[in-house]
């Protein structure tokens, strides 16, 4: 569907969505935000907000930063596609190998939420990843519908504890954590399946 030169479409905003809410989990993080909740409240939106906004000027930014390093898109998804499987294979296996350094001292509550909980480097990588896949209105749309399910959660926390339980997170971790990984190895492949082209043409020339 196409609105004042801008291409929506329904199955890119849906398979975008799926990926940003496997890589943010504010699902997993529900233990995180409970405990942090009793040390002091979080203003859900603020948190959202902030996220979004972030998240919007890297995604719009990513190019100019890329680009002072002579980096093409494609290439750099490559590299966001493995963060992705590392991701997948963190969700999978039970295992950490991003370390986050944790919360060190308890004067600021929003900002683990926000970074790295939130608008993480993976999601950052992501989102400029999925640029070369997706119409970046189809992103941001998918970023927008996140970022509500977060300030969702933040604000109702303890009742989607009670409505998922330890055993609907760990059953969501998995199955995202599959998506993720399918996601993972097709944008590994598109990708390199264009550099090599771009490769070959260069070369043929």
């Amino acid at each position: 569907m196409e609105i004042l030169g801008l291409h929506f479409d329904f199955r890119q905003i849906l398979s975008a969505f799926m990926v940003l809410f496997a890589i943010i989990d504010i699902t997993g993080s529900i233990p995180i935000i409970i405990d942090l909740k009793r040390k002091s409240s979080i203003p859900g939106g603020t948190v959202a907000l902030a996220s979004f906004a972030i998240l919007l000027v890297f995604l719009f930014l990513g190019d100019a930063l890329l680009g002072l390093f002579d980096i093409d898109i494609s290439s750099f998804a490559i590299a966001g596609a493995i963060i992705i499987f590392i991701l997948a294979a963190e969700m999978i296996l039970d295992i950490e190998i991003f370390k986050t350094g944790g919360n060190k001292g308890g004067s600021a509550v929003i900002v683990p939420l926000i970074f790295p909980l939130i608008a993480g480097p993976g999601v950052m990588t992501t989102l400029l990843s999925m640029r070369a896949e997706f119409y970046i209105e189809n992103i941001i749309v998918a970023l927008a519908l996140n970022m509500f399910l977060v300030f969702f959660v933040i604000r109702h926390v303890d009742i989607a504890n009670r409505l998922i339980g330890d055993k609907g997170i760990y059953i969501l971790r998995k199955f995202f954590g599959i998506i993720l990984l399918a996601m993972s190895i097709k944008l590994f492949i598109s990708n390199l399946l264009k550099v090599i082209s771009e490769i070959s043409a260069t070369v043929g020339a």
